[in-house]
């Protein structure tokens, strides 16, 4: 695999446990029209059991697991092999979710792991101190999110500036570094305020998920992706 590329701007739905099985994939086709519909590349963090029939279902949504242990072919039972993540059809995994943090030498021994098997790495950060630590590990994306936000916050002016302190820290280190502002996203007005606001992407699990209808409530999140981009570059 070459070099992981991705489009700016770009989305990411994180399932959690949410779903499984057929529903699951259900949102995975869903999202994968609605990619090639808008134009906008989409991160899709699926469960581990998830991922064959999600490939399989698929072409156009970027396919990463939810977590992996750095650990080798070998002994270690209950960890999450990253060559097993590799085979099933993940070209990523998501990395020190809040939810499933990693101390910083866990975190650097998984990134170098995924590098070996050519896993894309999408790795979580809590502000900008962690950002800019996390951008001296060379992730291919960092995932920028308020542990207060996930899951139950919503957002508000001072995140203009938030994203403008995250991104300037991480560009000190590498300015090639792809950042994704999440949490706190509830519904497409969010998403838009936050892509205007300069950010490279974002992302929603309980917006979407909680949602009376979620493939619509996907589908209006991408929509306002692209029109606040679009916008973006006109003004």
């Amino acid at each position: 695999m070459d070099k992981f590329k991705i489009r700016r701007p770009f989305f990411e739905i994180g399932p959690k446990v949410y779903l499984y099985g057929e529903d699951a994939v259900r949102l995975a086709v869903k999202a994968d029209q609605l990619s090639e519909a808008y134009q906008v590349d989409i991160i899709f963090s699926a469960q581990y059991t998830d991922l064959a029939p999600i490939a399989k279902a698929t072409r156009h949504i970027h396919l990463f697991a939810q977590h992996m242990d750095p650990v080798l072919p070998g002994r270690g039972i209950g960890a999450v092999l990253p060559e097993a993540i590799r085979y099933a059809g993940a070209r990523g995994v998501l990395l020190n979710h809040a939810e499933r943090p990693l101390t910083l030498y866990h975190l650097h021994q998984c990134i170098r792991r995924a590098q070996e098997v050519r896993l894309a790495t999408l790795v979580c950060a809590g502000n900008a101190e962690e950002a800019a630590a996390v951008a001296c590990l060379s992730p291919d994306i960092i995932l920028a999110e308020s542990p207060a936000l996930i899951g139950k916050g919503r957002r508000g002016p001072e995140d203009t500036i938030e994203i403008q302190k995250i991104t300037q820290a991480v560009h000190q280190i590498s300015d090639s570094i792809p950042i994704l502002h999440g949490a706190g996203i509830s519904d497409e007005k969010d998403v838009y305020e936050i892509i205007r606001a300069g950010a490279d992407a974002t992302g929603s699990t309980s917006g979407i998920l909680k949602a009376p209808n979620p493939e619509d409530m996907l589908e209006k999140m991408i929509q306002a992706t692209a029109a606040a981009w679009k916008e973006r570059q006109t003004t």
